[in-house]
């Protein structure tokens, strides 16, 4: 399914194909009924590839709704960019994803999508087994869309069949009231377990890559369960969603592994460049548990390819690029090559930390998710191209200076991850390069830490296995212990912190650092206070009011990038922000707008923004 449909909407909007096949030509498209549609598995295919399309997230994992629009990485100190958010300035209205008006693009007009194709299935005349295959992907993407809203804000209407649109009655059936939190999550995982029973565990034609498969389905009910047993959600730290959300992982782990998915065999671009399903159904890359895909073009389908790509390089080459800037902030996060921290508590004693090399000795990711001053990155298919982006002087007493760049990145750094260097400046504004939503690395992390919660059980020595299995992957040496820089006997916070940790490093700029120290209440303490800071490399003075290196900089740096740092540049750090980050508590659960309840008077407010609803409920 190289690449999921965009479909235009009448009659679930699957009709205006030019490419469609034979069954659909004998007919006047604009006029099919539901019976029509429903009761052929050609025709229920198009509709239920519009579900993928109206569903699936993009880039950095981004649903639509008020946090895509502020962009996970400017919500933590992955970049920095300000809003409402990190300011401590939310409002109730600040976050309508409940909808505030009646659209078939915002989350209950695609659940509305959904219920009605679940309907129209389950009343056509299709195999009984066919009707199963397409409804328990359609439970999948409803379950979705209400876990997008739970995290946001606890409970929400259920509804799970089409809703009338016209009559008074009608009108007032549709005045739903907040289901509770924890009948929220129970229909999720209902749905989900649909999923998992009727779908295969790899689909069977090539054709058919991107599809939910009962492994992805797995994973995510992990992903779900454990957002359930987080601290937001599960203040009272009740033992049985951890053990939940552990036999869920567990089971995710076992299921893919047992079909083709693992780690991805080396950490760098090519994790995510190497796409597509092969001739017995299974995935290129073992990695790519639930893939969004793309295509390197714009089609009369309507598909298109992704913008990441050429907003994330320099602006300078001629893309649209440095849109996403990691901070210095970020940048420490990452260890040293033995696994040990950078910098405070614990920190590389064989590979100490340096602000004047700070590139030097980390562990791999690092220079495969940050590009740096200096670095060989081989954009536009030139795989010698080296990044400069230091400042020089431009006047002999060394008071005014440019940057090396016409359009320099503001924090000094760029965003390397998933870049696919082949691509050149003519077709990289196409860049075909497809999401991967769950990555099988997440799973593991997800079980990693369900076993950590559960460590008297005994189930500890797995969340080692998991940890020491990405920084093995990932480069970082052994040690004599063979625990790649990890502490031995770790009890249950440490081993918690270590996680987190990891998740940050592996899951780097991946959508997933928000909602991961969000589901934990970690925003207050680990951002309120902090100021996000950049690197700045300035070419040393020597009154030449020139770029004096730019003739011999990629020779010397390739003679060696240590001494042209310790012979040219001075390495400093700036501040970005210009206030204090301040996350608010009332912010782990958002106010419902009041566009929202004066559309349905029996929705009720969080009782953090001063209602009577119970979100922990």
């Amino acid at each position: 399914m190289k690449k999921i449909l965009i479909i235009s909407t009448a009659c679930l909007a699957i009709f205006s194909l030019s490419n469609c096949k034979k069954v659909l030509d004998k007919q006047d498209l604009g006029n099919f009924t539901a019976d029509q549609v429903y009761n052929d598995s050609t025709t229920t295919k198009l509709s239920m590839d519009y579900l993928y399309t109206q569903n699936q997230p993009s880039w950095f994992g981004n649903s639509g709704g008020a946090i895509g629009a502020a962009g996970t990485y400017n919500l933590t100190e992955e970049t920095q960019g300000s809003n409402a958010y990190v300011q401590g300035t939310l409002t109730m209205e600040s976050v309508g994803d409940i909808a505030t008006s009646n659209s078939s693009g915002n989350n209950y007009g695609k659940i509305r999508t959904i219920n009605m194709f679940i309907r129209d299935v389950n009343a056509g005349t299709m195999a009984l087994a066919t009707k199963r295959r397409f409804t328990a992907q359609a439970y999948f993407w409803r379950a979705y869309r209400y876990f997008e809203l739970v995290k946001l804000y606890g409970g929400v209407p259920l509804i799970t069949t089409p809703l009338d649109a016209v009559g008074d009655e009608a009108k007032a059936a549709a005045l739903k009231p907040r289901n509770s939190t924890t009948e929220t999550f129970a229909l999720i995982r209902s749905d989900l377990d649909s999923c998992i029973k009727y779908l295969p565990v790899r689909w069977p034609q090539q054709l058919d890559y991107g599809r939910i498969t009962s492994g992805a389905a797995t994973a995510f009910l992990g992903r779900v369960l454990l957002t359930y047993a987080s601290p937001q959600f599960n203040p009272n730290n009740d033992m049985s969603r951890w053990q939940d959300a552990y036999n869920a992982n567990k089971s995710a782990v076992t299921i893919l592994s047992a079909n083709s998915f693992g780690l991805y065999a080396k950490w760098d671009y090519t994790m995510w460049t190497t796409e597509g399903g092969k001739s017995d159904g299974s995935p290129q890359n073992p990695e790519a548990v639930l893939v969004t895909e793309y295509n390197t073009q714009t089609t009369d389908n309507g598909a298109a390819p992704n913008s990441y790509d050429n907003s994330a390089r320099p602006k300078y080459l001629g893309t649209t690029g440095g849109s996403f800037a990691p901070t210095y902030d970020v940048s420490l996060a990452f260890p040293m090559l033995d696994g040990k921290p950078a910098t405070g508590t614990g920190a590389s004693t064989k590979y100490p930390y340096s602000l004047a090399t700070f590139y030097k000795n980390r562990d791999p990711r690092f220079g495969e998710t940050i590009a740096y001053n200096g670095q060989v990155w081989g954009l536009l298919n030139n795989p010698n191209y080296r990044l400069w982006t230091y400042f020089y002087y431009t006047n002999a007493g060394g008071t005014v200076n440019k940057s090396t760049e016409s359009a320099a990145s503001s924090s000094g750094f760029y965003l390397r991850k998933g870049v696919n260097p082949a691509l050149t400046l003519s077709n990289v504004a196409n860049a075909g390069t497809d999401w991967i939503e769950i990555r099988y690395a997440e799973v593991l992390l997800n079980l990693a830490e369900s076993a950590a919660e559960l460590s008297k059980l005994g189930t500890a020595d797995e969340s080692y296995a998991g940890l020491i299995a990405l920084r093995k992957r990932a480069g970082i040496e052994a040690g004599a212990d063979g625990l790649y820089g990890l502490t031995a006997g770790m009890g249950h916070d440490a081993m918690i912190t270590a996680i987190m940790k990891e998740r940050q490093i592996e899951l780097a700029f991946e959508g997933k650092r928000y909602w991961d120290l969000r589901r934990r209440k970690l925003l207050e303490s680990t951002l309120n206070g902090t100021r996000r800071s950049a690197i700045t490399i300035l070419l040393k003075n020597t009154a030449t009011s020139t770029d004096y290196i730019l003739t011999n900089r990629d020779a010397s740096a390739a003679a060696s990038l240590d001494a042209l740092y310790a012979s040219s540049f001075t390495v400093t750090t700036k501040v970005l922000d210009t206030y204090n980050i301040a996350y608010q508590p009332a912010g782990y659960f958002f106010g419902i707008p009041t566009a929202a309840i004066q559309n349905n008077v029996n929705l009720q407010q969080n009782n953090t923004w001063g209602g009577p609803f119970d979100p922990l409920k």
